[in-house]
């Protein structure tokens, strides 16, 4: 589901505008039932291509339309898929209790695992280069694990446990988890999907599918060493959330878990969980990056509202 509110009109224009087009309503409702190419949309609509495609960019640009370059006999295409099922627009403002409640953070390094599952491709690097010989699992409870910048597997998952440091009597509002990630393809592939799984407490919060392994340019934090080989260069910050209410990853539905299901106080601690299931539909794998590496300056991150 896509959830609007009217406190944030730009996200709420640009939908608004995307769907004041008879031909951009043709377009979601063909995309209803299967994945099109811009040329198979127009030749479908019998409008030009240069016109599909200025409409796609506007679905695009509202968040109702994905996009991705695939391989074609010539070149490549771009494919379109619908992003949403629903749409669910907030109109009234209703009162920010966010101010009443009082926050815990805290950043654990990516290297700091407890217990993992890997399989190559794996490996581990900082700013200095490989930590432990790649492809090797038996080395990632080597003691240097703790300086990884990137870590990555093409298989299984790591496993960490987070400080829960509130007040016993502390009624938790939302947990929220946000790192950098993406899929692990050999050397990298933007065209490599991954179903990434998110457990705390042992349960399963919900997946999002990773499109690729980056590495088309360099990632802003690499150093130049990196930039200049051909291994994964950054990824995608993602933010999965737990409230009382549901499970949602960047302000978006992911599944009915809630707090209370995440059964909080019986440890002081939160286990937290992150890989591929053994039945997921794309087996692609995952790199996790450090504050040092990829993109975004941070490590793992969590925050805890409580009242």
């Amino acid at each position: 589901m896509f959830e609007l509110s009217i406190k944030n009109p730009d996200e709420l224009q640009k939908v608004a505008h995307a769907l004041s087009s008879k031909v951009r309503l043709k377009i979601i409702n063909l995309l209803n039932t299967k994945t099109v190419n811009i040329h198979e949309l127009a030749e479908t609509l019998s409008i030009p291509v240069s016109t599909a495609a200025s409409h796609i960019k506007v679905l695009e640009e509202s968040g109702l339309v994905l996009t991705e370059l695939r391989p074609a006999q010539r070149g490549s295409m771009r494919v379109c898929t619908r992003n949403f099922d629903d749409i669910h627009i907030q109109l009234n403002d209703p009162k920010d209790h966010l101010n009443d409640y009082e926050s815990f953070e805290i950043e654990i390094p990516i290297g700091q695992y407890v217990d993992y599952v890997v399989a190559p491709t794996c490996g581990m690097a900082n700013h200095n280069g490989l930590l432990i010989p790649e492809d090797q699992p038996g080395h990632f409870f080597n003691p240097n694990r703790t300086e990884a910048q990137l870590i990555w597997t093409r298989k299984g998952y790591f496993e960490y446990k987070l400080p829960l440091v509130i007040p016993p009597e502390a009624r938790v509002e939302s947990i929220e988890l946000s790192m950098e990630l993406c899929s692990e393809a050999p050397n990298f592939d933007p065209n490599w999907p991954s179903d990434i799984t998110v457990w705390l407490n042992g349960l399963n919060i919900g997946t999002w599918t990773s499109p690729g392994d980056f590495g088309d340019r360099p990632g802003k934090l690499n150093p130049k060493s990196w930039a200049e080989t051909d291994y994964t260069q950054y990824g995608t910050l993602k933010t999965w959330k737990v409230t009382r209410e549901k499970t949602t990853i960047d302000v978006f539905y992911l599944s009915d878990v809630t707090i209370e299901d995440l059964k909080l106080g019986d440890h002081n601690f939160l286990s937290f969980k992150i890989g591929i299931k053994e039945d997921a539909l794309h087996k692609g794998g995952i790199n996790l990056f450090g504050k040092g590496f990829g993109d975004h300056a941070q490590d793992i991150k969590l925050k805890v509202d409580y009242s």
